[in-house]
This record gives C-alpha cells, structure tokens and sequence, in this order.
C-alpha cells in the first residue's frame, strides 16, 4: 500500500526494507479482504438480524453492539475501496475521483464516530446499570434515542470536516474558503471529538466501575442487574476498539503537529508517515470484524437468540408446531 517513490535517490538498504514493508502490507490487506471483510460482513449483519429478530429481549448492551455493528458493516462495505485504491498508491486497482475519496472519507470517519461514541457510552451506561440498576437510566427505550444522536452527531461533525476537505480543493478567490485551505483542521477536530472526548469518558467509566465492583453491597445479589459476563464483554470491546483505533488517531495527530510546524519534512520522514497512515487504517478497518466476533462469544444469550431466528426462518409463513420439550410438563399432570 505503501509507495516507495519517495525513497528514490536513498540508500539500498532503505530501499529493501522499504519494499519489504510494502510487500508486507500488501499480503495484510490480501488476507483481510479474502478473510476479513467477509467475516466482518456476515458477522455484523447476522448480529443486526439476531437482536432486531427478537426487539423484546434485547438489553442496553445490545442495543449498542447493534449499533456498532451497523458502523461495521459500513466500515467492512469501504475496506476494499480504501485498502486497494487510495490515491497514493501506484499499484491501486482503480483511481478515485476527489468527490468520490471525500465521500469514502467522510462514510469511514461517520463510522468511526459512531464506534467510538457507542463504545464510551456503553462503559458510561454501564456504569449506571452497576450503580442503580432500578432507575432505568440505562433502558432499552433510551439506549435507542441515544444511538439516533449519536449517529446525527457524527454526521454533522464529518460535514463540519468536511468543509475543510472542499475548500482545500475550491478555488482561493472563494473568501469563506481562504482562511482554511488545509485538510490538518480537519484531522485536528477528529482527533479531539472522535478520540480525546470518548478517551476520556471511558476512563472515567471504567473508573467508576472498578470502585462499585470493590464494594460488596445487597445490589449486587438484585435480579434485575445485568449479566456478570457483561462486564467482560465491556472490558473486551473496550481494548478491542481504542486498541485498533489508537493508531489511526495518532497518525492524524502526527500529522497535523508536523505540518503546523511548518518545517518540510524530508523523503524518509514522509515515507514513514505514509506508511504508518496505511498501517493504522488497516488496523482501523480490522476493528469491524474483531467486534461482532467478541460479541458471539462472549454474550451467552446470543446462541438461544440465533436458534430462535433459524427457527422462525425454517417455519417461513407456516405456523410452527409446539416444542415437545414444552408439552411434556402438560402431559405429566393430566
């Protein structure tokens, strides 16, 4: 994924080991897009159609994981477009025009937000559920008004950005466009609204749920609470998305100070930073097939969830007959 043209000139071994990452690069994005983008693919979607098949019995945490499920199916639709055909790329199978890169870019960061966002307020929910878990703060019914904002936030935040990306390509006479001709503000916002601002939530979280779970109070043995495997399921996604997504916020963050120092920055600098762009992308993109896999086998109520949907898939529009196994109680006291 990773031109080596901006090491001409450079010494052969700079050049070697150049193509070695290059050539590394490229069987990690192979191998993703024949296995991963798939399992991402099939995953996600099996886990939107498991919860929204049986909405009554879907919790807070499901809510959430529906929705970062729908933000992977996006993610895992964009895979094949970012990986094998960005602009920078000699070797891309096809060239995008600036309107289409602007509307791709714009498609991952809106999915990346909502990632990010779902997984704070998940932690933070969670944390709620823990605390008071009659109030119903955390309920499904709010979960799901939540996600409708957050999904409208990070929509007007990307076209927020997305001013910035337009005029970098607009002509200078345009006044409201001479003052920010650069794509680094645009990172810059990213960087604090999609990365710092969730960071620090689920920290906060994570927090407040380490003290609740030191302290053995009577809440603990309510019924009402949430599953004790919830609380690894947190943890597990917690890792996953900043584990994957830390690299990709770094690089945007890397970028923009370079550039506000106004220093050029020679060929072996760039060419890092190229590729550590690339790398970080892909670990991205990788984030959209981990997630729902976390969420098959960590959440015990998913197996029973699925055998429901492929029964009622298996009956169609006939009406399925009586399980035996709930006639027999029936029969034992006639």
């Amino acid at each position: 994924m990773w031109s080596c043209g901006l090491f001409n000139g450079t010494a052969q071994g700079e050049e070697q080991l150049c193509q070695d990452l290059r050539l590394g690069l490229w069987v990690l994005s192979l191998l993703y897009l024949v296995a991963g983008v798939p399992v991402g693919l099939g995953y996600n979607a099996l886990l939107v159609l498991v919860n929204l098949s049986s909405k009554s019995s879907m919790t807070m945490p499901d809510v959430y994981f529906v929705n970062m499920a729908v933000a992977g199916l996006v993610l895992s639709a964009l895979a094949p477009v970012h990986l094998l055909g960005p602009p920078h790329t000699r070797w891309a199978l096809w060239s995008l025009s600036s309107e289409a890169h602007v509307t791709l870019l714009i498609l991952f960061n809106v999915a990346s937000l909502v990632t990010m966002y779902s997984t704070a307020l998940l932690s933070l929910d969670f944390y709620i559920e823990r605390a008071l878990p009659r109030t119903y703060m955390a309920s499904v019914y709010n979960t799901r008004h939540v996600c409708g904002f957050v999904w409208g936030g990070a929509l007007l935040t990307s076209f927020s950005s997305l001013l910035f990306y337009i005029c970098s390509h607009v002509s200078s006479r345009v006044a409201e466009c001479a003052k920010m001709q650069n794509t680094e503000a645009a990172d810059a916002i990213l960087v604090l609204i999609g990365y710092v601002v969730p960071g620090l939530a689920v920290l906060y979280a994570l927090a407040l749920i380490s003290r609740i779970r030191k302290e053995d109070t009577p809440l603990d043995q309510d019924t009402g609470r949430l599953d004790p495997w919830v609380h690894k399921l947190l943890v597990a996604t917690v890792c996953t998305q900043f584990g994957l997504w830390t690299p990709h916020y770094l690089s945007l963050l890397g970028h923009t100070v370079l550039v506000s120092q106004g220093k050029p920055v020679d060929g072996h600098y760039l060419g890092i930073l190229h590729f550590a762009k690339d790398l970080s992308k892909f670990l991205a993109f990788s984030s959209s097939s981990v997630t729902p896999l976390l969420y098959r086998h960590i959440n015990r109520n998913f197996p029973s969830k699925l055998r429901r949907l492929i029964k009622k898939m298996h009956c169609g529009l006939r009406r399925c007959s009586l399980d035996p196994s709930g006639v027999q109680p029936v029969m034992a006291q006639a």
